[in-house]
Protein backbone atom coordinates (compact mmCIF):
# COMPACT_ATOMS: atom_id res chain seq x y z
CA UNK A 1 0.00 0.00 0.00
CA UNK A 2 1.28 3.36 -1.27
CA UNK A 3 1.95 5.91 1.69
CA UNK A 4 0.08 9.43 1.48
CA UNK A 5 3.95 11.14 0.93
CA UNK A 6 3.62 11.93 -2.64
CA UNK A 7 3.56 15.94 -2.65
CA UNK A 8 1.21 17.98 -5.37
CA UNK A 9 1.28 21.39 -6.41
CA UNK A 10 -1.03 22.65 -3.97
CA UNK A 11 1.58 21.05 -1.38
CA UNK A 12 -1.23 18.66 -0.09
CA UNK A 13 0.04 14.87 0.66
CA UNK A 14 -1.62 12.11 -0.77
CA UNK A 15 -0.86 8.41 -1.82
CA UNK A 16 -0.29 7.27 -5.19
CA UNK A 17 1.68 4.14 -6.78
CA UNK A 18 2.99 6.69 -9.33
CA UNK A 19 6.86 7.28 -8.56
CA UNK A 20 8.55 11.15 -8.29
CA UNK A 21 12.34 11.79 -9.89
CA UNK A 22 12.87 13.67 -6.56
CA UNK A 23 12.56 13.52 -2.95
CA UNK A 24 12.52 16.14 0.15
CA UNK A 25 10.95 17.05 3.56
CA UNK A 26 9.48 19.89 6.23
CA UNK A 27 10.22 17.75 9.28
CA UNK A 28 8.73 14.77 10.97
CA UNK A 29 4.93 14.77 9.84
CA UNK A 30 3.91 11.31 11.20
CA UNK A 31 3.33 9.99 14.95
CA UNK A 32 4.97 6.74 15.83
CA UNK A 33 2.06 4.87 13.65
CA UNK A 34 2.93 6.14 11.17
CA UNK A 35 0.39 8.47 10.45
CA UNK A 36 0.80 11.76 8.90
CA UNK A 37 -0.30 14.46 11.65
CA UNK A 38 1.11 17.30 10.11
CA UNK A 39 1.85 19.70 7.52
CA UNK A 40 5.58 20.81 8.12
CA UNK A 41 7.48 21.09 11.70
CA UNK A 42 10.22 23.17 10.06
CA UNK A 43 10.51 26.19 7.46
CA UNK A 44 13.14 24.84 5.53
CA UNK A 45 11.23 22.60 3.29
CA UNK A 46 13.68 21.26 0.60
CA UNK A 47 13.73 18.87 -2.47
CA UNK A 48 16.64 16.22 -2.74
CA UNK A 49 17.68 13.69 -4.50
CA UNK A 50 16.19 10.17 -4.85
CA UNK A 51 20.03 9.34 -4.12
CA UNK A 52 23.21 10.06 -2.97
CA UNK A 53 26.49 8.91 -1.83
CA UNK A 54 24.90 5.47 -1.55
CA UNK A 55 22.86 6.04 1.48
CA UNK A 56 19.87 4.43 2.97
CA UNK A 57 17.21 6.23 4.66
CA UNK A 58 13.90 4.70 5.98
CA UNK A 59 10.80 6.48 4.79
CA UNK A 60 9.24 7.69 8.35
CA UNK A 61 12.28 6.94 11.24
CA UNK A 62 11.16 7.92 14.40
CA UNK A 63 10.76 11.44 15.59
CA UNK A 64 13.01 12.71 12.29
CA UNK A 65 11.57 13.37 9.17
CA UNK A 66 8.82 12.30 6.77
CA UNK A 67 10.19 11.74 3.00
CA UNK A 68 8.39 13.41 0.38
CA UNK A 69 8.34 12.82 -3.39
CA UNK A 70 7.39 14.89 -6.06
CA UNK A 71 6.91 14.60 -9.57
CA UNK A 72 9.35 17.03 -10.28
CA UNK A 73 11.29 20.61 -9.15
CA UNK A 74 8.77 22.60 -10.89
CA UNK A 75 6.21 20.43 -8.67
CA UNK A 76 8.65 21.08 -5.47
CA UNK A 77 8.54 24.90 -6.83
CA UNK A 78 4.68 25.64 -6.56
CA UNK A 79 4.59 23.67 -3.14
CA UNK A 80 7.06 25.90 -1.90
CA UNK A 81 10.28 24.05 -1.50
CA UNK A 82 13.57 24.42 -2.69
CA UNK A 83 16.67 22.61 -3.59
CA UNK A 84 18.89 20.71 -0.95
CA UNK A 85 21.85 22.45 0.23
CA UNK A 86 23.82 19.32 0.75
CA UNK A 87 22.67 16.44 -1.69
CA UNK A 88 22.10 19.12 -4.50
CA UNK A 89 24.81 21.42 -3.73
CA UNK A 90 25.10 22.43 -7.36
CA UNK A 91 21.34 23.40 -7.95
CA UNK A 92 21.14 24.83 -4.50
CA UNK A 93 23.89 27.42 -5.54
CA UNK A 94 22.03 28.20 -8.62
CA UNK A 95 19.44 28.78 -6.82
CA UNK A 96 20.17 31.29 -4.35
CA UNK A 97 22.29 33.45 -6.51
CA UNK A 98 19.19 33.56 -8.97
CA UNK A 99 16.67 34.21 -5.81
CA UNK A 100 18.57 36.70 -4.53
CA UNK A 101 19.36 38.65 -7.70
CA UNK A 102 15.78 38.99 -8.68
CA UNK A 103 14.12 39.40 -4.27
CA UNK A 104 17.23 41.74 -3.48
CA UNK A 105 18.67 39.16 -1.25
CA UNK A 106 22.42 38.86 -0.54
CA UNK A 107 24.24 35.82 -1.76
CA UNK A 108 25.87 35.34 1.41
CA UNK A 109 22.93 35.83 3.73
CA UNK A 110 22.18 32.68 5.37
CA UNK A 111 20.01 30.36 3.76
CA UNK A 112 17.00 31.20 6.57
CA UNK A 113 15.84 34.32 5.35
CA UNK A 114 14.95 32.28 1.80
CA UNK A 115 12.96 30.23 3.99
CA UNK A 116 11.74 32.43 6.36
CA UNK A 117 10.05 34.24 3.02
CA UNK A 118 8.93 31.01 1.26
CA UNK A 119 7.16 30.15 4.56
CA UNK A 120 5.90 33.59 4.47
CA UNK A 121 4.37 33.19 1.28
CA UNK A 122 3.18 29.66 1.67
CA UNK A 123 1.45 30.95 4.89
CA UNK A 124 -0.19 33.87 3.36
CA UNK A 125 -1.56 31.99 0.73
CA UNK A 126 -2.69 28.30 1.97
CA UNK A 127 -3.63 26.89 -1.85
CA UNK A 128 -4.11 30.10 -3.08
CA UNK A 129 -2.72 32.45 -6.19
CA UNK A 130 -1.51 35.37 -7.52
CA UNK A 131 -2.42 36.49 -10.86
CA UNK A 132 -0.18 37.08 -13.87
CA UNK A 133 0.61 37.04 -17.71
CA UNK A 134 1.05 33.77 -18.62
CA UNK A 135 3.35 35.28 -21.68
CA UNK A 136 5.40 36.16 -19.19
CA UNK A 137 5.95 33.17 -16.94
CA UNK A 138 9.20 31.42 -17.09
CA UNK A 139 9.35 27.81 -17.67
CA UNK A 140 8.62 25.66 -14.65
CA UNK A 141 6.09 28.07 -13.17
CA UNK A 142 2.48 26.31 -11.98
CA UNK A 143 -0.43 28.43 -12.49
CA UNK A 144 -4.30 27.45 -12.50
CA UNK A 145 -6.86 26.62 -15.49
CA UNK A 146 -10.49 25.69 -14.04
CA UNK A 147 -8.24 24.87 -10.91
CA UNK A 148 -6.28 21.93 -11.97
CA UNK A 149 -2.53 22.92 -11.93
CA UNK A 150 -0.52 23.44 -15.54
CA UNK A 151 3.02 24.02 -16.45
CA UNK A 152 4.90 26.23 -18.39
CA UNK A 153 7.13 24.81 -20.46
CA UNK A 154 8.97 27.01 -23.63
CA UNK A 155 5.87 27.71 -25.72
CA UNK A 156 3.77 25.16 -24.50
CA UNK A 157 1.46 24.39 -21.40
CA UNK A 158 0.64 21.03 -19.70
CA UNK A 159 -1.56 19.62 -17.35
CA UNK A 160 -0.07 18.03 -14.10
CA UNK A 161 -0.85 14.61 -13.25
CA UNK A 162 1.03 11.91 -10.41
CA UNK A 163 2.24 10.22 -13.60
CA UNK A 164 3.46 13.18 -15.29
CA UNK A 165 2.02 16.09 -17.97
CA UNK A 166 -0.91 15.62 -20.27
CA UNK A 167 -3.08 17.42 -22.41
CA UNK A 168 0.06 19.64 -23.90
CA UNK A 169 -1.67 22.71 -25.57
CA UNK A 170 0.42 25.93 -27.33
CA UNK A 171 0.83 28.65 -24.95
CA UNK A 172 -1.95 31.79 -25.15
CA UNK A 173 -0.22 35.08 -25.84
CA UNK A 174 -2.60 36.85 -23.96
CA UNK A 175 -4.36 35.56 -20.83
CA UNK A 176 -4.47 36.31 -17.78
CA UNK A 177 -4.01 33.73 -14.76
CA UNK A 178 -3.77 32.30 -11.17
CA UNK A 179 -0.39 31.38 -10.63
CA UNK A 180 0.58 28.78 -7.84
CA UNK A 181 3.97 28.96 -7.87
CA UNK A 182 5.38 30.83 -5.01
CA UNK A 183 5.98 34.85 -6.07
CA UNK A 184 9.57 34.82 -5.04
CA UNK A 185 10.64 31.47 -6.73
CA UNK A 186 9.29 32.85 -10.15
CA UNK A 187 11.01 35.78 -9.99
CA UNK A 188 14.38 33.29 -9.03
CA UNK A 189 13.12 31.06 -12.33
CA UNK A 190 13.05 34.45 -14.66
CA UNK A 191 16.73 35.77 -13.50
CA UNK A 192 17.88 32.48 -14.52
CA UNK A 193 17.58 29.16 -12.61
CA UNK A 194 16.62 26.53 -14.99
CA UNK A 195 13.93 24.36 -13.14
CA UNK A 196 14.22 20.41 -13.65
CA UNK A 197 10.84 19.33 -15.67
CA UNK A 198 9.15 15.72 -16.20
CA UNK A 199 10.69 14.06 -19.02
CA UNK A 200 6.94 14.52 -19.87
CA UNK A 201 6.44 18.23 -19.69
CA UNK A 202 7.80 18.81 -23.22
Amino acid sequence: MSQPNRVNPFGDLFATAARGTLTGNRGCLHNEQGQIRRRWTTRAWIACRLEFRGRHRDIMPPGRWTALFFLDEATAFAAGHRPCGECRNADYRRFKKAWCAANDGDVTSPVRLIDDRLHGERIARPRATWQASLADLPDGTIWLQVGKPWVVAGRRVARWTPHGYRDHDVRPSKKTVPVLTPPSIVAALAAGYRVILHSTAL
